[in-house]
């Protein structure tokens, strides 16, 4: 091989050879014979693998100077504009683009700006940019000061713009994506710098490839009330923000949630209870096995808040998870298949752990198992290291309305039972008889009469969420 084929061979820059040996002997008639062509297509090669990017994912606002391949999906309209201390106007436009990985907006400028206005670039045009990253009014853009159409490259996006929620990425502006609605919550007030009220409310949205908690901003927070879950919608014109160190979805004025037709799978994959690990954020799938009476209690600040106790059951083991505030009014019963996101590992009665599920998780009812044409299960690995527990694992193990006992709580001590004694108020009647004892409610099989409100002391074996009573004093 000669000189040019040598260094294009050890090229990383996605480039073809044709345009490497153009630009190798333009550089060398620019050096007017100083340098030869090996020494040309070194130069060359430097200024293409400097600064490049391998997608738009690896873009940060704090890299001087960008070079990438994107597919534009959008044009916006020529923006004119008055530059200070200068007779001529300004020119901007924006352009939407993306590859594989993610959006981005790209800044066009005067003369560029203009030329693409009179219909010089389309949407569907692969671009080789180099521009200047900053940090936009809505989220991450490149300044362009270069772009060139690059007819041989091919990037895999639609010219609908819409995104994947597992390829969001911070800083995304113009982002549109469709998911099914899996839970909201009511909207909250609060005062801004200037003495306004701002409204804000979230929502959760799932699709194929992942879930994202959603934010919307004051007339949009409307629409929080107005979804149920299991409706399928698509965000328009959102953008990507951080918080606590997980993605959100932000609607604001010029985005919006739209109810759509089309049918989208939501495939949540779970956390296998038996392996959740103190203080560990996880998500866990099951089926109900017992729900507790909804409590509620007086905080530090004199409001009334409320919770909710219930059990679940995976193919590895159970466990106590408590639904705080809107969530313990969520409609759940025995032999109800629910999926819990972001539920926080803690310690529980006894030593057990349990799962909170608080303000950032989401409680969904799936409906036959499937959560609104959910898939049952996912194939890749859980956070904590294990293989995802899909909801098919459990579906066939819904006979709590059977009157069988789910799994490790049958009549014998093998089953895990212990020797209890509980001392603790009446707060149902009936079967089962329901104590509370300040700080969990425990469920006791009795024949003993007990009324109302009365004050009651339980010895007997406990098994799984419920007790045996042998004596109730």
């Amino acid at each position: 091989m000669g000189a040019i084929e040598d260094v294009y061979a050890d090229l990383e820059a996605d480039v073809s050879e044709e345009k490497f040996r153009e630009a190798v002997e333009e550089k060398v008639e620019q050096m007017g014979g100083l340098a030869d062509e090996e020494t040309a297509a070194m130069l060359i090669a430097h200024e293409l693998s400097e600064n490049e990017v391998n997608a738009i994912a690896d873009i940060e606002t704090g890299m001087d100077e960008v070079k990438f391949l994107a597919k534009v999906t959008s044009i916006g309209e020529l923006r004119t504009f008055e530059r200070d201390g200068e007779d001529e106007d300004g020119h901007v436009i924006n352009v939407e683009a993306a590859d594989e990985t993610g959006q981005v907006r790209l800044a066009f400028w005067d003369e560029q700006a203009v030329s693409i206005d009179d219909g010089t670039l389309e949407a569907g045009q692969v671009l080789r940019i180099k521009g200047r990253p900053k940090d936009g009014y809505n989220g991450l853009e490149v300044s362009v000061e270069k772009a060139e159409p690059d007819d041989d490259a091919e990037i895999d996006v639609d010219l609908d713009g819409r995104t994947d929620i597992d390829s969001l990425s911070m800083g995304q502006s113009d982002v549109n994506v469709q998911g099914i609605v899996l839970g909201t919550e009511s909207i909250r007030t609060f005062d801004r710098d200037d003495g306004s009220e701002g409204r804000v409310a979230n929502l959760t949205l799932g699709d194929e490839s992942g879930r994202i908690r959603v934010t919307l901003w004051d007339d949009r927070a409307d629409r929080a009330e107005e979804l149920d879950a299991g409706t399928p919608v698509e965000v328009v014109d959102g953008y990507v923000r951080e918080r606590d160190g997980s993605l959100e979805l932000h609607v604001g004025d010029r985005g919006a949630v739209e109810e759509v037709d089309d049918s989208i799978d939501f495939s949540p994959e779970t956390d296998p209870i038996d392996g959740v690990e103190l203080e560990q954020t996880v998500d866990l799938g099951g089926v109900v096995r017992s729900v507790d009476p909804k409590r509620t209690f007086d905080r530090d600040d004199g409001s009334e808040g409320q919770v909710r106790n219930v059990r679940i059951q995976d193919d590895t083991g159970d466990i106590r998870v408590a639904l705080w505030g809107e969530k313990a009014d969520t409609d759940l019963g025995p032999g109800d298949e629910v999926f819990v996101a972001d539920a926080e590992i803690q310690d529980g009665w006894q030593d057990d752990l349990e799962a909170s599920a608080g303000w950032g998780s989401t409680v969904v009812v799936l409906e036959d198992g499937s959560g609104g044409g959910a898939a049952s299960n996912g194939d890749s690995e859980s956070a904590n290291g294990g293989s995802s527990t899909g909801l098919d694992a459990f579906a066939d193990d819904r006979g709590a309305d059977d009157g069988s006992e789910p799994a490790g709580a049958s009549g014998d001590d093998s089953a895990g039972g212990e020797q209890i004694e509980v001392t603790g108020t009446v707060v149902q009647t009936g079967d089962p008889v329901i104590v509370d004892d300040g700080e969990e409610t425990i469920s006791v099989e009795t024949d003993e009469r007990v009324e109302l409100g009365q004050q009651v002391t339980v010895r007997g074996q406990r098994r799984a969420d419920r007790v045996e009573a042998e004596e109730l004093l």
